[in-house]
């Protein structure tokens, strides 16, 4: 498995020091937080995309994932979802990278079948488009659908292979899922899996890895038991919760304790 991290954990960050970080640390990759707030966003110009992407080649480390905050299944119009799909896809398909990341973000007080419908159509419709950009779009387990079992509701209802799934070991965990009942679920569609580590359901402030409750350890040796060989991303979520330790004094040990999982799951 390739492992990477997630720009989340070193908010606004320029993209040089980013690409240093990995592989000054060993990192195979990084998963870019696409937010207008970042170095890397839709809004570049080509000339900003075109030095973007040279960068990231003379450094080596790919780029795996363009982490926008599109919310599929939210109430509204379809044409600005689609919209800001196409453009997370775009610039994905100029930098490189594989994976766009969008959330479902249903309203939790609305109809379960008409958002799962809602995500589904709007996904659909992008689909064609992914496809000739040759990049996939990954609906992430999170907020209303926190689940393998959500998550799959849609991914059902869209039917075309450049829709897949992001898995997020939280979220999952935090709705009652075992690693083996997620990953059998999701495995079809999976494109990859974001790890990170927590002291409790209730204090989702991010730690170093292993120093929490999370089940990553399980979440290895299943994956690596079903010859899963895709991509570990790191997602510390320093952006929200400033008190935390900086990411980049933590990279070294956390690329280490990951190899550990790897090596004792093998």
């Amino acid at each position: 498995m390739k492992l990477a991290f997630s720009t989340l954990g070193v908010p606004g960050l320029p993209l040089p020091e980013v690409l240093r970080l990995a592989t000054t640390h060993g990192y195979h990759g990084v998963e870019l937080r696409a937010h207008p707030e970042e170095p890397v966003h839709p809004g570049l110009g080509p000339a900003q995309r075109a030095d973007a992407a040279a960068a990231v080649r003379a450094a080596g480390v790919e780029v795996l994932s363009l982490a926008g905050y599109v919310r599929v299944a939210a109430p509204g119009d379809d044409a600005p979802v689609v919209e800001e799909i196409h453009g997370l896809l775009g610039l994905a398909r100029d930098l490189g990278a594989p994976f766009v990341r969008v959330f479902p973000g249903a309203d939790p007080n609305g109809s379960h079948a008409e958002a799962d419908a809602t995500a589904a159509r709007r996904l659909a419709t992008a689909a064609e488009y992914a496809a000739d950009l040759g990049v996939r779009i990954l609906l992430e387990t999170h907020d209303s659908h926190r689940t393998a079992a959500d998550a799959i509701r849609v991914l059902g209802l869209v039917g075309h292979r450049q829709v897949g799934s992001l898995w997020d070991v939280m979220y999952t965990w935090l709705g009652g899922e075992q690693p083996s009942e997620t990953y059998a679920a999701l495995s079809p569609y999976l494109g990859y899996v974001q790890v990170k580590d927590i002291a409790s359901a209730q204090d989702t402030t991010p730690l170093p890895l292993g120093a929490g409750v999370l089940p990553l350890a399980e979440c290895v040796e299943v994956l690596s038991r079903h010859g899963w060989d895709g991509w570990l991303c790191w997602e510390y979520e320093k952006r929200w919760y400033e008190a935390a330790p900086p990411l980049s004094g933590l990279l070294g040990p956390g690329r280490e304790h990951l190899a550990r999982l790897l090596n004792d799951s093998a």
